[in-house]
């Protein structure tokens, strides 16, 4: 059966299940912010996150979710950065293999990132959408377990232990914004606030160039978005036109988005 949705309960066993793999990052006030806007303002310092980025949950939470036979064979992702180099780290600590699946818009400084953990890195093509059919040539040819970058219980569950001490840190939060490309981060934060404080609203934000899960949102489906380069390249990327997980997630559970041009940015 299919999961069709993440629940509170997923990510406090998720939150259980990679204990100690992950840093509990700090939440700070932001003097400037709040009072340029009035209200108080606080700041998630994930860029402290082990690998950089809240990646390294969902990748952490997947990997540990594994059977031995599944560890055994590897894992297998296509991703803008990030992701890969979060499953490159999580796997590494596993003496699994890995092989991460980039498109040439990827930058390079990604790239040498991921191939320093020991992965292998195969470049494909323009776009995700090119990286995921070597991923799934690798699944049927060699075996490989993919772990998607967000479409995926373990991952998305393991993404929303990030909103469990966002919650945790501000008890009283309003409002929270959260990056959004695939959903992945956005539908577990969502669902870990929510599900403690179900009056706390969720606005997505993205980059105006390629917005995806905005597109699709506004379509009532997943759709096919051109891949364009932006300053947000960690953004990029398409959902999937067989998203299983995230694009209902995000419809349910986000209060709204808002899209950044590059000049906002």
């Amino acid at each position: 059966m299919i999961m069709t949705q993440v629940t509170l309960e997923h990510i406090r066993a998720a939150r259980e299940r990679i204990a100690g793999k992950v840093e509990r990052t700090p939440t700070v006030l932001s003097q400037s912010l709040s009072e340029e806007l009035g209200v108080p303002i606080h700041l998630k310092l994930e860029h402290r996150q082990t690998t950089g980025s809240f990646k390294l949950r969902g990748a952490s939470n997947a990997v540990a979710s594994l059977s031995t036979a599944e560890k055994a064979r590897g894992v297998v992702a296509a991703s803008t950065g990030n992701h890969g180099r979060a499953l490159a780290h999580a796997s590494k600590l596993e003496g699994m293999r890995a092989v991460i699946c980039m498109s040439r818009l990827v930058p390079e400084n990604k790239l040498d990132g991921i191939r320093r953990l020991g992965a292998e890195v195969r470049i494909i093509g323009n776009s995700q959408d090119d990286a995921q059919q070597e991923v799934d040539r690798l699944v049927a040819q060699e075996g490989l377990v993919m772990l998607p970058p967000f479409d995926h219980p373990d991952i998305v569950a393991g993404q929303g232990t990030l909103g469990l001490e966002m919650i945790e840190q501000v008890p009283d939060a309003a409002l929270v914004l959260v990056q959004l490309s695939g959903g992945g981060l956005a539908s577990g934060v969502a669902a870990a606030i929510k599900g403690v404080s179900p009056g706390t609203k969720i606005i997505g934000v993205s980059m105006a160039r390629g917005a995806a899960m905005k597109a699709s949102l506004d379509a009532g489906r997943p759709v096919l978005v051109e891949e364009l380069p932006t300053l947000a390249d960690s953004l990029g990327g398409g959902i999937g036109l067989d998203n299983r997980l995230t694009f209902a997630m995000c419809r349910d559970l986000l209060d709204g988005i808002v899209l950044l041009s590059e000049d906002d940015t």
